[in-house]
């Protein structure tokens, strides 16, 4: 069982995570949602479209992003999520200052690209009732993509991961409030990610639920050649890769597409049709 602020889910099929960047400059969707109103009906959509959970993020961590302050980020993401009382909502940000407010506005999981490196977020996480998704990059946004190199980029990774969920169950949070994600795109070359996939179901060896973010990344736009908006089928394709390779939570912009996805493919393997 997940558990994540007042809710909790068995993980019994994938979970579709539904992006909602409050940004003018995220990499696929940036300027569309960033007004308080167009975020939630953007939100109410994503629901109705079947998304479990709405991820989001007031700072865009595409690379080459330019960092976002304080006060910008609260005010772009704490009017949505006030919004949005008695849906399961993710807060994606580093920031210790945003968690603490998106915890006390009633966010039920944070979403840290950092996996809790700041002590003061690990001790806002630790103290709230939360979950945390613990994810994987090598540098940061302006500087992650130039020229990423790894030995052997899975076992880098899962030993990574490895040492994050050690330090936060030693910090008090509890097992089956942690996720964690290879985070693909994030200071990895087409190869490192096209390996990783293929090599997801190894990280099912840290006994945590994954989560796979590749929608309309751009790895997918180098297989493809084909621009950020026209990735959708791509998307879906990725994620049922994931699904069949052990990811519990997929975070996608394409709910409703994603979502009939894996009604197909979890209907198959259950045998009920």
């Amino acid at each position: 069982m997940f558990h994540c602020g007042l809710f909790q889910f068995d993980f019994s099929r994938p979970l579709v995570m539904g992006i909602l960047n409050v940004t003018p400059d995220s990499f696929s969707d940036g300027g569309l949602y960033h007004q308080r109103d167009a975020a939630i009906q953007r939100a109410t959509q994503l629901i109705e479209e079947g998304a479990d959970i709405i991820d989001i993020g007031g700072e865009s961590t595409r690379p080459g992003a330019m960092p976002v302050g304080l006060q910008e980020e609260l005010d772009r993401v704490m009017p949505v999520i006030e919004a949005l009382q008695g849906v399961p909502l993710s807060v994606d940000s580093f920031k210790p200052e945003v968690m603490k407010a998106a915890i006390a506005a009633g966010a039920a999981i944070v979403n840290d690209i950092n996996a809790l490196q700041d002590i003061d977020a690990m001790k806002a996480v630790a103290v709230s009732g939360t979950a945390v998704c613990l994810m994987h990059k090598q540098g940061d946004p302006q500087t992650m993509q130039h020229q990423p190199e790894y030995r052997d980029v899975v076992v880098e990774v899962k030993d990574f991961l490895q040492g994050r969920i050690t330090a936060a169950l030693a910090a008090g949070i509890a097992h089956d409030r942690i996720v964690i994600d290879p985070g693909f795109g994030f200071g990895k070359t087409l190869a490192h990610n096209l390996t990783l996939l293929r090599s997801l179901a190894e990280f099912k060896e840290l006994n945590m639920p994954i989560l796979a973010g590749l929608s309309r990344k751009s790895m997918l736009g180098a297989i493809t050649g084909q621009d950020a908006q026209h990735r959708m089928i791509a998307s879906v394709a990725a994620a049922l890769i994931a699904a069949q390779r052990g990811a519990s939570i997929l975070r996608v912009h394409d709910v409703r597409e994603t979502v009939d996805a894996i009604k197909v493919w979890d209907a198959v393997n259950r045998g009920m049709i």
